[in-house]
């Protein structure tokens, strides 16, 4: 099989799109670039929502991009079962565009947030996560102002009867999420959305605090070799 193809997708404002391809890259995939812009996912495996602030944030963080031209693609993909990962800005347009339930708000306290955060797996049953282990306890860095997960009460209690609660701040919630989420996954598994950044934890040489990243990477891939 040739390499798989992972379209990171860059809007105005996004910051971490270099970052994912090369994080896609180094697990040995093909990054591919998809511009906000365009009406096409270019035949893609899967897609990765970078972070960053598109469309500068404005109204509400990802509610501009959900509109994108793009996003007109990616969505009935998605719910067709193209695998996304979306974090930070990207979870959040994740959440915008309803491929994902709830909302992320202003973090408690109102302070931008920046450092490297212990997060717990909670589940492997993703496309993106099947290379944890159930339990195992991560770091990844955390860089947000609006990171708060919220949604109501069915939608919790949901998320966790179903085990779509993937990732769990450890060691302290540092925004406020409630639950402590920091990441979550539709009924299906293929789209997940975290508000950590794996694509900055992938190699020692950015002096990255672990290279626990890399696992989202080696995760996709091997489902995509194995579909």
């Amino acid at each position: 099989m040739s390499a798989a193809r992972v379209g990171v997708v860059t809007f105005p404002g996004t910051l971490d799109d270099q970052d994912a391809a090369r994080a896609v890259r180094l697990a040995g995939a093909e990054a591919v670039p998809l511009w906000h812009a365009d009406h096409d996912l270019k035949g893609v495996d899967a897609v990765f929502l970078p972070g960053g602030f598109s469309y500068g944030d404005y109204l509400r963080c990802g509610a501009i991009s959900r509109f994108s031209p793009l996003m007109t693609e990616l969505i009935p993909a998605a719910q067709a079962g193209l695998p996304v990962l979306g974090t930070c800005n990207g979870f959040q347009i994740l959440c915008e565009a309803h491929l994902l339930p709830g909302a992320l708000t202003r973090n408690e306290g109102l302070h931008y947030i920046c450092r490297d955060q212990r997060i717990r797996v909670e589940s492997t049953r993703t496309a993106w996560t099947a290379d944890f282990t159930d339990g195992q306890e991560i770091v990844l860095p955390i860089k947000h102002g609006e990171g708060r997960y919220v949604a109501d009460a069915g939608t919790l209690a949901a998320l966790e009867s179903e085990g779509r609660v993937v990732f769990r701040y450890a060691g302290g919630n540092p925004n406020g999420s409630l639950n402590d989420i920091a990441g979550i996954t539709n009924e299906a598994g293929n789209i997940v959305g975290l508000m950590p950044h794996p694509e900055h934890a992938v190699e020692d040489l950015t002096g990255a605090p672990s290279v626990d990243g890399r696992h989202f990477f080696t995760s996709i891939l091997k489902r995509l070799v194995n579909a």
